[in-house]
């Protein structure tokens, strides 16, 4: 992996996957054996996922340690990454001199029907968006592609005067249809592929699998909507 990956400072690009990275074959890992047929590769193994989001919660907490912090995690897809990141965060604080007060609360934004991304953003759970009024907000999400969806999201939070907003992203797209939207952390920059698992899905399917993996056409056709 490391010979197809820029090293990239960058927190806003993460570790960025070439486009002509071949992912790591399925046989090499185990997973779920409904899925066996319905998978191209895996793009990114969990252990690496794991460590990965170790880092961003040490680059998150240098950057908003010692301060009172309410993150916003979308569902269903960012609820791993954010619940890895929360307790690596509970670590740091408890073993550092920098400490972070959390709550935590869910959104859930629906914008994908199959493997395509309408232009409509429905906001559904979570408490009154007018309750982040004063905070500090850090969303949690599992994948930025267009940043459409972000960015409608942050609007609707703007409008209630938080004093700030950061968001992390387990993952950004390369896309031709991005609006130029960066999260302020990232984990990982990837190809314009369509990828699932680790609570990433295909129509609520795929959620159960821990790697990060592109689904084949055969997945798409037999869970499709």
């Amino acid at each position: 992996m490391a010979r197809s990956a820029e090293r990239a400072p960058d927190p806003a690009r993460g570790l960025v996957i070439m486009d002509n990275w071949p992912g790591y074959d399925l046989n090499l890992f185990t997973y779920p054996q409904h899925y066996y047929n319905d998978l191209e590769y895996v793009l990114i193994p969990h252990g690496i996922i794991v460590d990965r989001i170790e880092r961003l919660a040490k680059d998150i907490m240098q950057d908003l340690g010692c301060c009172d912090l309410m993150i916003l995690c979308v569902l269903k897809g960012g609820y791993k990454f954010c619940a890895d990141l929360v307790e690596h965060l509970k670590n740091i604080s408890r073993n550092s001199d920098r400490c972070v007060s959390m709550k935590v609360d869910f959104i859930r934004l629906k914008s994908y029907k199959n493997d395509q991304s309408t232009d409509q953003m429905q906001i559904m759970g979570g408490e009154d968006l007018s309750t982040l009024a004063g905070k500090n907000v850090l969303i949690v999400e599992d994948l930025v592609g267009t940043g459409k969806t972000m960015r409608a999201l942050l609007s609707s939070i703007e409008k209630h005067k938080p004093n700030m907003i950061k968001v992390a992203s387990l993952l950004v797209k390369r896309t031709p249809r991005s609006d130029g939207f960066k999260p302020d952390y990232a984990g990982f920059e990837i190809p314009n592929l369509f990828v699932v698992g680790y609570a990433l899905d295909y129509n609520e399917y795929f959620r159960d699998l821990n790697h990060i993996c592109v689904i084949n056409e055969h997945g798409k056709e037999k869970y499709r909507v």
